[in-house]
């Protein structure tokens, strides 16, 4: 019930938050973007890649580091020390209470945000869709693995802010270390640990069929009448269908993912997911309140 009730608590608040909220707003605005600039020439692989490109690459990261800080730092530790030993709220359970409230927060932001676009590209009959089906498969494993990276940002993002009791220390190292780590591992065309290569490599998850025996098989995801209706609509707001060329983005022609794995992906993020819960935990049990 503590854990509970301080889950509640938390996630009303950044539902209220500023950060939240614009971040919301922004994500909206960014993806109408994306989709109708390039509506009637991007392949739907391609496209739903870039849907993505700011939730792993920029600036989407960002605010899910900077989201994670704060749990125990600053003006907030005299607070939550009076809380904990005065009240029956032990130590885990207001962390993972707190983590999972960022965490939640976070992926609702990715969800609204994100799947009305994909399935509006996935089952509209655009200019460019032809010859480039999505199953259904790599639509849902895509989201998964960019809602695991979301998790393992804010995760990190709450070790920091445990392990420094200043929250703009904790976010200009997080800054400073993660991008050139990003860049280096991204030289190597590492999927399972930076961010930017798995951005490269999902239009290869977005064309993986369920089963293997499946490979040849054109799969594309079926729709009703109101998402094709809001296709139809969204075609009215960018002009009708033009005689453009079809092109792929430079961006996603890079590298030789065919040897793409889920599981390294899960493993690479999931384990420093947990690691870093784990020494949050470890730091937040060793400091005095």
């Amino acid at each position: 019930m503590p854990l509970r009730a301080i889950f509640t608590y938390k996630l009303q608040g950044l539902w209220k938050s500023w950060l939240i909220r614009s971040w919301l707003i922004a994500t909206v605005l960014v993806t109408f973007l994306i989709v109708t600039t390039n509506w009637a020439v991007t392949p739907t692989a391609p496209m739903i890649a870039m849907l993505l490109f700011p939730y792993l690459v920029f600036p989407w990261f960002l605010v899910a580091l900077l989201l994670g800080l704060n749990p125990v730092t600053g003006s907030r530790l005299e607070a939550l020390s009076d809380g904990i030993l005065s009240r029956p709220v032990t130590r885990l359970e207001y962390l993972l209470a707190s983590w999972s409230a960022r965490v939640t927060a976070a992926l609702a932001v990715l969800f609204v945000g994100i799947v009305p676009a994909i399935l509006i590209v996935s089952l509209a009959d655009r200019p460019a869709s032809t010859d480039d089906p999505v199953t259904s498969y790599g639509v849902v494993a895509s989201l998964a693995v960019v809602a695991m990276v979301i998790t393992f940002l804010v995760s990190i993002g709450y070790f920091a802010g445990t392990a420094f009791r200043s929250s703009m220390f904790a976010a200009a190292a997080l800054i400073f270390i993660w991008m050139p780590v990003n860049l280096i591992l991204h030289t190597f065309s590492l999927e399972e640990f930076s961010p930017i290569s798995l951005n490269q490599s999902l239009p290869t998850l977005l064309r993986t069929p369920w089963h293997d025996h499946d490979a040849n098989a054109e799969v594309k995801l079926t729709g009703g009448e109101d998402m094709q209706a809001a296709a139809d609509f969204l075609s009215v707001l960018i002009g009708s269908r033009p005689a453009v060329t079809k092109r792929d983005p430079a961006f996603y022609k890079r590298g030789d993912y065919k040897d793409f794995s889920l599981g390294r992906v899960i493993m690479g993020y999931g384990l420093p997911t947990l690691t870093a819960l784990a020494c949050t935990t470890i730091l937040f049990y060793r400091r005095d309140l």
